[in-house]
């Protein structure tokens, strides 16, 4: 669906504020989209993924109060579904024992650059397969754009482990990356 304008997007805020339901279904189907599939880059799993945009869409509506109107809604709302999503992994079993994290260092990543080309879904898919941690933390700061420092207060790990665990989340996504691509591809009739 597409995004609400600027001047109708302090409307529908003030709608919603006032418990609007047409509103908050307008604010819903805007973001909704987009943001489930910022929860999926952390759940892996669909179904996890619809359960965390519902609870975050919760969050947003009880905190709208909360909202200053500066910055970009979406990116406010954004950062709820990155918060709603680490706790999902937190609180569900089958994530938790993904998300334990050592201080161990890794050697250096290497420093070379096969040539290589990945559409972005191929790339999406080989991120999802990074165990839980890895994934979280190379999506919080290759993707989110949050620093160590941040992560580590968001996970409750030192910075030094999550630059350790994302230089590991690196490696294996490289190592991925140079094995998809030595694979052979499908041609399909139009190319033959």
């Amino acid at each position: 669906m597409q995004s609400i304008r600027m001047i109708d997007q302090l409307q529908v805020i003030k709608a919603c504020l006032k418990g609007k339901i047409l509103a908050q279904r307008q604010l819903y189907d805007s973001y909704s989209e987009q943001m489930l599939g910022i929860c999926y880059r952390y759940t892996k799993s669909l179904p996890d993924a619809e359960d965390v945009l519902q609870e975050g869409f919760v969050r947003v509506f009880n905190n709208l109060h909360q909202y200053k109107g500066e910055g970009e809604l979406g990116a406010w709302i954004r950062k709820i579904m990155v918060n709603t999503a680490i706790n999902y992994l937190r609180k569900h079993s089958r994530y938790r024992n993904d998300m334990s994290f050592s201080d161990v260092h890794m050697h250096p990543v290497s420093t070379d650059d096969p040539e290589i080309t990945l559409n972005a879904k191929e790339l999406a898919d080989l991120v999802c397969q990074l165990p839980t941690g890895y994934q979280t933390i190379f999506n919080l700061h290759a993707v989110e754009g949050y620093t160590h420092v941040e992560i580590g207060q968001m996970l409750g790990i030192s910075e030094n482990t999550s630059r350790s665990q994302y230089m590991r989340a690196r490696n294996v996504l490289m190592s991925r990356i140079v094995q998809f691509s030595q694979e052979p591809k499908n041609e399909s009739y139009a190319e033959k």
